[in-house]
Order: structure tokens, then C-alpha cells, then sequence
């Protein structure tokens, strides 16, 4: 299939993943709109329909919660696809919606989108600028509170069962939640998603939230599960520069944007884990690390913060693998190549990878992730992440991310 052909199929996918205003993941799997797959969608659309995307951001954040909080999905319309649904949740939002939030993308991705439809889409992000902000300050408030970022849900790290969060769901009591029936594993192969035991413990902190009204400080301050992420943090850091940026140029004072991103740097040191020489997830309730390097930690340069020296430890993880960034060490009892997050290789956390890898000038390390996350697209097509050890297609496919990723970074040849 050639580059032009795949070109077709990517645009070809978005248009078929939409739901008119928002994109679904893929279809069946995923059946709702996703938070930071909704951001991705946008900057993919951007590539051939500026208008489009700019209405994908605006659709995400007419979900947005009182308090700031942009939830990770939106359950626009009904279906027994998913569980899940708004019924388990019962946030009581209009439209419905879950009760947690994800990566902290939309600023990155709307300066992007913005700078390729600069005069026309001044209004469309001055309008979005004030929601992006609500949701920053949101972060900022109930999740950076100690040092670095944390997350309440391993759904709220987008990286759902990695194995950063085995210490925090070790304490969680999964064994309370009662009879429920998954849908995801009627469309995918159930080896490749997170396996019954941590589902339960997925529910109990659905069911948590649900029981404090999905209070922020009684879900922060005493809930089952409370993780510092380094990827969200490094993420957040990016953001927050991002819209001070975007800010700026629309003429807004953007102190407060520049002193939560100082804030976060210096809140890395929470998270430095001297064991393995890298940022770590630590178990706020118990001060534990998960001493896992992965994808996350990879991350560090699209935030600027990379320590001098982990570009040895983290490349020794890359150069166990024949394609693109694993989630998990391949040399670690806890790697599964193909187990969702618990050691597969993601196009759509490539292309964030390779976006900080190219601004810290390390252009050959950018280009050999894109080169290797397109080489996996040519040949087995747009599935939502891959064996980073043989290259097998996994999870989802026609998938609205890695065709989004396709058309704005991997499906682009170097000085093209």
C-alpha cells in the first residue's frame, strides 16, 4: 500500500469515525468520545479539514464540568457497546459523562492546529483559551498538590494498565463490586486487555466515586487509589507552556500558566527514583515506587525536564525492541508485548515522544520513532497499538488515533 493510498485510508477512517461534531475511537470497541483521543482526532482532522477540528475541540469541551474538569468520555448518545456506560457512573452531568479525566493534551494539539490556520482560527481558540485554562487550573488544584501529578483512576493516566500502577492497585479491594458484564472483550482478544482482577478494582473506584458524588476532595483525601504519574506530569508541563503561548498571543497575562509549569518541574523531584535512575509512578498513599521505566518516562522531553544522563537508561530500553517506544521494560517480569499497556508499543504516544525528542534536538532519535511506527502502519494498517517485538497488530483497528498520528507525524518522510 502506498503512502498516498494510506493517505486516503487515514482521512478515510476519521470521516468514518465520525459521529458528527466528534470522533469515536474506533468503532464497536469504543463507542463514545475519549478525551485525548478527541484531541489527537482534532489535530489528524486539521491536516484536511481545519474547521472540522476546531468543532472536535469544542464538542470535547461542551462536556466540561463546573469545577473545570474535562472527563475523559462523553457519553453523547446511547449504547450497549460499552461498560461502563452513564449508568454506572451517574455523574448527573448534561450531556453525560464519567467522573474522572485524562492526559492533559488539548493545549499541545489546539497550538498546533492554531499555527497551521492562524488567521481564521483566532476566534475559534480565543473562544477555547478560558475552558483550556478552567481545565489547567483544575489539574493544578486537586491533582498537582503533591510535587508532581497525580490521578485517582489508572483510567485517568489514558495508560490503563500499565504497570506503573501495580503498587496503588494492590491496595485496592476489588472483591466487593458484584456481578457486571465487560463488552470490551467481545470485540478484541481478551489476552490483550487488562484481565478480570483489575477490572473489579476499576469498578470499586467507579463505585467510590460515585458514593461521595464524585467530590474531588473526598475522592483526592481518601479514596482507594491516589498515583503520582510521571507522564501526566510531563504532559501537564508541556500544556501549561503550550496555552501561556496561546495566551500570550491573544494578549491574556499568562503568569499564573508560566508559574504552574515552574511549579511542576520543581515537583519532579518527588518522583526521581534513584533505584532506576529515571521519574517513577509513586503510590502517594504509601510513598512506594513502582520502579518501572516505560513510555512515560520517555516523555520527559517533550516536557523539557529530561535529566542529563537518562537518555542512556531509557534508550537501552528502546533498543530491546524492533519497533517504536514499549510501555514496560522488556526486560522486566512485567512485560506482555501485546497486553495493552503492559508492554506494547502505541503510535499515538510515539508521536509525543518524537515531538520532544525533536525540540531537544535529537532529530536522528525523532526520526528513527517515526520511521519505525510508519514502517508498522504500512504494513499491517491503522490498529490501535502493536508487538513492539515482532510487529503483530493489536486491540482496536481503523483506529482515529493512530490515523490521526499517521497524517500529521508518521506518515511524513524526514524534510518532507
Amino acid at each position: 500500500m502506498t503512502d498516498t493510498t494510506l493517505d486516503d485510508r487515514a482521512r478515510a477512517i476519521l470521516k468514518g469515525n465520525d459521529r458528527g461534531g466528534y470522533t469515536v475511537p474506533t468503532h464497536g470497541l469504543y463507542p463514545y468520545q475519549w478525551n485525548w483521543d478527541s484531541a489527537f482526532a482534532a489535530w489528524g482532522f486539521s491536516t484536511f479539514d481545519v474547521d472540522r477540528a476546531w468543532t472536535e475541540l469544542e464538542t470535547l469541551f461542551s462536556a466540561q464540568w463546573g469545577d473545570g474538569m474535562v472527563p475523559h468520555i462523553v457519553f453523547h448518545q446511547a449504547s450497549e457497546g460499552y461498560f461502563p456506560g452513564p449508568d454506572v457512573w451517574q455523574t448527573g452531568t448534561t450531556p453525560a459523562s464519567s467522573g474522572i479525566s485524562q492526559p492533559p493534551v488539548a493545549a499541545i494539539l489546539a497550538r498546533r492546529i492554531w499555527e497551521a490556520d492562524a488567521a481564521a482560527g483566532r476566534d475559534r481558540i480565543a473562544a477555547l483559551y478560558p475552558k483550556l485554562l478552567a481545565w489547567h487550573r483544575w489539574w493544578h488544584d486537586y491533582r498537582s498538590r503533591s510535587g508532581a501529578v497525580a490521578i485517582t483512576h489508572p483510567w485517568e493516566s489514558g495508560r490503563d494498565n500499565c504497570p506503573d500502577w501495580d503498587p496503588g492497585m494492590r491496595n485496592v479491594d476489588g472483591s466487593k463490586v458484584g456481578p457486571y458484564t465487560r463488552r470490551d472483550t467481545g470485540h478484541v482478544d481478551a489476552s490483550m486487555r487488562p484481565g478480570k482482577e483489575d477490572y473489579d478494582r476499576y469498578v470499586a473506584m467507579v463505585q467510590f466515586g460515585r458514593a461521595c458524588g464524585w467530590d474531588q476532595e473526598t475522592i483526592v483525601e481518601t479514596g482507594p487509589f491516589l498515583m503520582a504519574d510521571p507522564a501526566i506530569t510531563f504532559i501537564l508541563i508541556r500544556a501549561h507552556r503550550d496555552l501561556a503561548a496561546i495566551g500570550a498571543e491573544l494578549g491574556h497575562s499568562v503568569t499564573e500558566l508560566e508559574s504552574w509549569a515552574g511549579e511542576l518541574e520543581a515537583g519532579l523531584a518527588t518522583i526521581w527514583n534513584p533505584e532506576i535512575g529515571c521519574y517513577d509512578a509513586r503510590d502517594l498513599r504509601t510513598g512506594e515506587f513502582a520502579g518501572i521505566l516505560g513510555s512515560g518516562g520517555f516523555l520527559a522531553w517533550l516536557s523539557g525536564a529530561a535529566r542529563e544522563g537518562v537518555e542512556e537508561t531509557l534508550f537501552a530500553i528502546w533498543d530491546k525492541v524492533a519497533y517504536g517506544i514499549p510501555s514496560s521494560d522488556p526486560g522486566s517480569a512485567h512485560f506482555n508485548p501485546r497486553r495493552y499497556w503492559r508492554g506494547p508499543m502505541w503510535p499515538v504516544v510515539n508521536s509525543l515522544i518524537a515531538m520532544g525528542f525533536a525540540e531537544a534536538g535529537n532529530g536522528a532519535a525523532a526520526e528513527r520513532l517515526r520511521r519505525e511506527t510508519a514502517t508498522l502502519i504500512r504494513e499491517h494498517g491503522f490498529y490501535e497499538y502493536f508487538d513492539p517485538v515482532d510487529g503483530t497488530p493489536c486491540g482496536g483497528s481503523d483506529f482515529t488515533w493512530t490515523a490521526a498520528v499517521w497524517l500529521t507525524w508518521a506518515g511524513k518522510e524526514e524534510g518532507a
